[in-house]
């Protein structure tokens, strides 16, 4: 019963994570969209507008790829520990990985 309970709340909460890293990255989007837009609807430079989405934007990738990856070790580790599941966090890492260099 306790074990089931504990099951649960882990997976749960990984839920809870990964929905907040999926709306951390949909709202950072938008955000570095809107503000690109006013900077070019104001006639600043361009290429600092464009260097100053893309940087803003990056930021917003990780940090929900941070979230998300997050989830992925609570699901690997407490509610299903399969080879598969350990497969896609490492891809997520090694993605997060080179998006943090290349950023």
């Amino acid at each position: 019963m306790l074990e089931q309970f504990a099951t649960r709340t882990a997976e749960n909460a990984g839920h809870v994570i990964e929905l907040a890293g999926v709306a951390i990255i949909g709202v950072g989007a938008a955000a570095t969209l809107l503000i690109f837009l006013y900077r070019v609807a104001m006639r600043q430079d361009l290429v600092a507008s464009v260097a100053a989405f893309r940087s803003a934007f990056g930021r917003a990738i990780l940090l929900g790829l941070e979230f998300l990856i997050a989830a992925d070790i609570i699901n690997t580790v407490a509610v299903r520990p399969t080879l598969e599941s350990v497969a896609v966090l490492g891809g997520i890492v090694l993605i997060r990985t080179f998006l943090s260099f290349s950023l």
